[in-house]
């Protein structure tokens, strides 16, 4: 029944619109010119009327029908002359039943004799307003249609990026016990008592591994502390073989990396040089340029097991997702390093979502105040202006020419106003946000 009403007062609107521009046309045609009758203006309006309502109820309850059982595959060619071809004849439907209402019905003439009259020539002008009409809410349906397909687009974008993210940050915990338990092997046969120590701490550190793979982004320093805290691990296995520089904190406590990336690289060091005592594998970490770079000596094993490669690739991906920065990886003969960004405005506004929040919330209020006041201030003019002409009308001459000013400038003002308050005639208030707010929590999308 709430449909009903909405389609009701839509086609009033619409049927009031039509008529005022139909008046508009006939005054420049010159049909006003022996004189104004009100009598004759309120007989064609309601006559207008009539054929307004039963012409958009028929056609929008045809288009209605047309959107539930297609769907989306309406907008296909197929779909589109099924569509027009049934708008021609309800409207063709409609044109008799308005026409029935205003002979038989109020112009009292007796059914046989209206049907015995009846000629094509009275379909003609008002199918053609009808089938326009038609295509206009075809465009509307398909502007509709294409902002729904954006959102689910976008929405799908998103799910991917946030669940090819997910798998990545997944892919770091077997990663990470794998290559500790392929040290604890070693450890076990070398020296038992290490292997020991090297499981209690091991424990320490892979709490460490699981409270943080689940997050987006770290803090340096915290992967800075982690980063010393691993190569004790290490230690235990190669001792005074490996060789750690590392700075206490980062020069910029804000400073974030994504996290067990420092692992990942310290991992990889170990694990594709040769670590001796003869040949210690020293490792470097530093800052530079706003990038924080681990740089090792380069001295490759002759005889490596193929790479998974999660470890490097891993860290690039996730960057690649979170950021435009690239992860710069240098070797030379002597050396390898790798450089990662290390993010700071960019992500800091994105990790502090309320605070964007509240800055996006302010610039649309902003906005909209502006909005407020242009339209009061449009409202305000029209409500002075439209007086004077009124007096200046009634003082001058006998045509109510303050009509058209006083309807155009009030349809300026009405549709100003539905633009400022969110309203619309065709999709009721904030249809535009209800159905972005509606697909977004929509799993299906």
């Amino acid at each position: 029944m709430t449909r009903f009403f909405k389609h009701l007062i839509r086609a009033i609107l619409i049927g009031t619109i039509i008529y005022f521009i139909f008046l508009v046309a006939f005054f420049f045609m010159g049909r006003f010119n022996e004189g104004f009758s009100y009598h004759s203006a309120w007989t064609e309006y309601y006559q207008n009327m009539i054929f307004a309502v039963i012409l958009y109820m028929v056609n929008a309850y045809w288009i209605q029908y047309l959107v539930i059982t297609y769907k989306e595959h309406l907008f296909s060619l197929k779909r589109f002359i099924i569509g027009i071809s049934g708008n021609i004849l309800v409207s063709i439907l409609g044109i008799f039943l308005s026409r029935i209402v205003l002979v038989v019905i109020l112009g009292k003439m007796p059914l046989i004799d209206f049907l015995t009259n009846e000629r094509p020539e009275y379909y003609q002008f008002s199918l053609i307003i009808a089938i326009c009409i038609s295509l206009i809410f075809y465009a509307i349906w398909y502007y509709k249609y294409r902002q729904e397909t954006k959102v689910k687009e976008q929405k799908i974008i998103a799910g991917t990026a946030s669940a090819k993210f997910d798998a990545l940050k997944n892919q770091l915990d077997p990663h990470f016990l794998f290559n500790s338990l392929n040290v604890l092997t070693s450890l076990i046969e070398e020296d038992p008592y290490q292997a020991q120590k090297f499981t209690t701490s091991l424990s320490k550190v892979y709490r460490y591994v699981l409270e943080q793979k689940n997050k987006d982004l770290v803090s340096v320093d915290e992967e800075l502390q982690f980063a010393k805290t691993y190569v004790k691990l290490l230690k235990m296995r190669f001792e005074d073989s490996i060789h750690l520089e590392i700075p206490e904190q980062s020069s910029n406590p804000e400073a974030k990396i994504v996290p067990l990336s420092l692992q990942l690289l310290l991992e990889n060091a170990v694990k594709h040089n040769v670590v001796t005592a003869s040949k210690p594998l020293y490792i470097k970490v530093y800052e530079k340029d706003g990038l924080l770079v681990v740089e090792n000596n380069l001295q490759a094993k002759q005889v490596v097991k193929k790479s998974s490669g999660v470890g490097l690739q891993n860290i690039k991906q996730r960057y690649g997702i979170l950021t435009d920065r690239q992860v710069e990886i240098s070797k030379s003969e002597n050396d390898f390093s790798v450089k990662l960004p290390m993010l700071t405005k960019q992500i800091s506004v994105m990790e502090t979502q309320q605070t964007y929040i509240d800055d996006k919330r302010y610039a649309k209020a902003k906005e909209h105040v502006e909005k407020l006041k242009g339209f009061y201030g449009n409202l305000l003019a029209y409500c002075i202006v439209i007086p004077c002409l009124a007096i200046l009308n009634y003082n001058t001459t006998g045509f109510p020419w303050i009509i058209f000013p006083a309807l155009g400038w009030g349809f300026g003002v009405t549709m100003h106003g539905m633009e400022v308050f969110g309203y619309n005639p065709l999709w009721g208030k904030r249809w535009e946000e209800r159905k972005l707010r509606k697909f977004m929590d929509d799993d299906r999308f």
